[in-house]
């Protein structure tokens, strides 16, 4: 699923980056990478998404969240 299309005050885990290598890199050296929990704090009308990501809170613009594909992280189950 995409990271945009998560609920607010659950966790997700970061499967893959789909976006042009600039941004992917950018993220990466923010601690967004492969297997990292996300958790989505809020949800602006704009498409804006802010979330928690190893402790530090960020926003995300839509088309950056469309290109962040998440999974539903288990309950009780760390990474």
């Amino acid at each position: 699923m995409l990271l945009r299309e998560g609920k607010m005050r659950e966790g997700y885990l970061v499967e893959d980056i789909q976006l042009e290598d600039s941004i992917k890199r950018r993220l990466q050296i923010l601690g967004l990478t492969r297997g990292t929990r996300v958790e989505i704090l809020n949800r602006k009308k704009s498409g804006t998404i802010i979330m928690k990501v190893r402790g530090t809170r960020f926003a995300a613009g839509r088309q950056v969240a469309e290109g962040i594909l998440v999974r539903e992280e288990q309950k009780g189950v760390q990474a």
